[in-house]
């Protein structure tokens, strides 16, 4: 049944919610800086037993608050973020209970499944999250990659994501183009998720209120979890709490 799913997203060395779609080298639109380290969110989330969240690096500087939240929930958050097959062992090491990775199983554009392989190999189907974060194209979702940058010619569809999820534990998508906007969340896109995924999978982006976490549970049968970043009152927001979420949890467990 469709949990809320906690999240830690890192750019420039903070905890910071950003506008996805104005991710670029030169910055990013911010909703919000914490004056909080991730290691506080990580303690936040394993007292409350939040499970399935994920730690996402936006660029380069933040490997020192990544590492730092791994350690306060040894095997209790996800990291993604530059993650390929020479790191990310590291990062499980370090305690992230699963590697969530994107760009790296892309080559000249083009998604390798020669890769794919070899990090399944490498961590185990079990640890590996495939980030599937997309921006809309020609009235369908292509792969993002490159903090979201660069879209793709590997469209999510129903063919590819049966034949992805014989490689993975999970999915995470976050919808590129909505990200940040608390302008509600892309309904055809989790729609399509609760009718093709297999695996357990995560959404994110657009989530504004607990009706959202409704929506999604109607829209995919219960199939997808939701995670709420901006909106959240630990981030700044005010459409929704931290205690609602747990409470939904609670009360909509498996």
């Amino acid at each position: 049944m469709t949990q809320f799913r906690p999240c830690i997203d890192l750019h420039d060395g903070q905890v910071k919610q950003i506008v996805g779609g104005s991710l670029s080298d030169q910055g990013a639109q911010t909703n919000f800086i914490s004056d909080r380290d991730a290691s506080d969110y990580a303690n936040l989330y394993r007292q409350h037993q939040l499970i399935g969240g994920h730690v996402i690096s936006l660029g380069g500087g933040n490997q020192q608050q990544a590492k730092a939240a791994l350690a306060a929930w040894p095997n209790g958050l996800q990291y993604g973020g530059g993650v390929n097959a020479d790191n990310a062992m590291d990062y499980i090491h370090s305690g992230a209970s699963h590697i969530i990775v994107t760009s790296w199983l892309f080559e000249q554009g083009q998604f390798s499944w020669q890769r794919l392989a070899a990090l399944k190999d490498l961590v185990g189907k079990e640890r590996l999250v495939l980030d599937l974060s997309c921006r809309q194209k020609n009235n369908s979702w292509f792969i993002a990659t490159d903090r979201w940058q660069t879209v793709t010619n590997t469209e999510i569809n129903a063919q590819t994501l049966h034949r992805l999820a014989k490689y993975c534990a999970e999915f995470l998508v976050h919808s590129a183009d909505v990200e940040g906007l608390q302008a509600g969340i892309d309904k055809p896109l989790v729609k399509l998720l609760g009718q093709h995924c297999s695996i357990p999978v995560t959404y994110a982006g657009g989530a504004r209120s607990l009706a959202d976490l409704q929506q999604v549970k109607a829209l995919s049968n219960g199939k997808v979890d939701l995670t709420i970043g901006s909106a959240l009152s630990i981030f700044g927001g005010t459409g929704i709490t931290l205690e609602e979420c747990i409470h939904w949890n609670q009360q909509n467990k498996q």
